[in-house]
């Protein structure tokens, strides 16, 4: 099982945010975990957190190509980016130069959005839902086209491309790995069925349920497209407790096998802490 951590709160009180941000990344990158993901708001949308004027942002393009120069193996991406943040081009963009910059370990990841207060608060836009996800699938074609190298005009109901060229190409091949966020079972699980190389469920206390019934969906739809199942990574996010050591983490993260999990996303109540860190690294190194 592969394990990562998931960068939502920036508010360390103790040094400067890019020092201890950096130690983060760092500890992250040595302990041999698999990914660091940074949540991709400008306000604060953790319902852990404290209120967004309260609590720093940073935005999350610019994060990655940071935490690019301070590490050396461990893969980088957003969970998740907003359809409506960027147009489709310059998102591509983004995302392709993080992975040229980074040696081939950028990820992908999007979503409709969801946050209408942040929205409303920033000024950014949030269509209706219908429309963001009509947005996601053009947005996924552009990204793909782009990576293959396909310069022929684009032309969706929301998007035209009259020349779009991706240069330089990812060094990622085919491509950067395509994370979708979300499990809604009428557009979002059909579209991780067509064109993501991953998903991602969540640690509900219901025992299991929710999550395998996902899943459940996820493998029927791509049975009637064709695709194998397994070829979608499948990820639990999940959150660390505090106190919690790292041998109950990591049984409580073994036990996501039974489902079908492939790769545990840890989240944490407030900025993470080395410590934090460790104890999630001790824990994937069992359950690696």
């Amino acid at each position: 099982m592969r394990t990562s951590i998931s960068v939502t709160n920036f508010s360390w009180r103790d040094g400067t945010m890019a020092d201890r941000l950096s130690e983060i990344a760092e500890a992250a990158d040595t302990g041999g975990l698999d990914a660091l993901w940074v949540a991709d708001h400008v306000l604060q949308t953790d319902p852990y957190g404290a209120r967004p004027e309260e609590t720093e942002m940073l935005e999350a393009c610019t994060t990655l190509g940071y935490l690019a120069a301070r590490t050396s193996r461990i893969r980088l991406g957003t969970l998740v980016s907003a359809v409506t943040f960027r147009p489709p081009a310059l998102l591509v963009k983004a995302v392709t130069t993080l992975d040229v910059i980074s040696g081939g370990r950028a990820l992908f990841g999007i979503g409709a959005g969801y946050q209408a207060e942040e929205a409303a608060a920033m000024g950014l836009p949030l269509p209706p839902l219908p429309e963001r996800f009509d947005r996601l699938e053009e947005t996924l074609q552009i990204a793909l086209r782009l990576w293959a190298g396909d310069a022929e005009p684009y032309r969706g109901t929301y998007y035209a491309l009259d020349a779009p060229v991706g240069s330089p190409l990812p060094l990622s091949r085919p491509h950067p790995p395509i994370l979708i966020g979300g499990t809604g079972e009428k557009r979002t699980l059909p579209l991780v069925a067509r064109y993501a190389d991953a998903c991602n469920v969540f640690d509900l206390p219901d025992g299991g349920a929710t999550a395998r019934h996902k899943l459940a969906v996820l493998r029927d739809l791509c049975e009637r497209i064709g695709r194998p199942y397994d070829q979608i990574e499948k990820i639990m996010a999940t959150r660390i407790q505090p106190g919690e050591g790292a041998a109950a983490f990591a049984d409580r993260c073994a036990a996501f096998t039974e489902l079908g999990i492939d790769h545990v996303v840890v989240l944490t109540t407030g900025p993470w802490t080395l410590d934090a860190v460790e104890t999630v690294a001790q824990a994937a190194r069992h359950l690696a």
